[in-house]
């Protein structure tokens, strides 16, 4: 017997296993709910901001729409949809799947950063903001120019951010499933 046909043969062998894993998963990612991860994630995005504008609507009796593109506060949009992404991938891949690991770990590091890194910075910028308000006051055209303080988070709207995050996803699917 040819030595070259057995390597063949076992290469023949690794494609065809290849080929059947690739459908296998083609037939699997073609469920056709990529759409619902996006739109869950955008979603819970657009919640946590939404929240806000109305926290401090409430607060204060004004409507402040820019709200809706800062950074900071309750409840944090971060968390709250990259926790969205992530229950999401798992309702309809499993909590055992890689692609459920993956955004389970993209969530945990944008929260850490969210209230870590991010809260931090907005620290020292306060007391940049102080430093410089002190150190140039007789200068107003410098001691106006103020770095923004409001970037992260604390750990408690990191916490609601994500809880809210988990509670959009598992309606929106219950939604999704139910309707379409």
């Amino acid at each position: 017997m040819n030595p070259g046909y057995d390597y063949l043969s076992l290469l023949n062998a690794a494609t065809l296993q290849a080929q059947a894993g690739v459908a296998a998963a083609n037939t699997h990612a073609g469920d056709g709910r990529g759409w619902q991860v996006i739109c869950v994630t955008f979603l819970a995005s657009f919640l946590a901001q939404f929240v806000k504008v109305i926290a401090k609507l409430v607060g204060t009796g004004k409507l402040d729409l820019r709200m809706i593109s800062q950074t900071g506060g309750m409840p944090s949009s971060h968390s709250c949809c990259t926790m969205a992404m992530a229950i999401s991938v798992g309702l309809i891949d499993g909590f055992n799947s890689v692609s459920f690991a993956i955004a389970l770990c993209l969530a945990a590091i944008v929260m850490y950063d969210a209230a870590g890194v991010r809260r931090t910075v907005g620290l020292q910028a306060q007391v940049l903001n102080k430093m410089i308000e002190e150190l140039f006051s007789e200068h107003p055209h410098i001691s106006g120019e103020r770095i923004k303080e409001f970037l992260g988070h604390t750990p408690k709207e990191v916490l609601v951010g994500a809880i809210f995050g988990v509670l959009i996803a598992y309606s929106f699917n219950y939604w999704a499933t139910s309707r379409l």
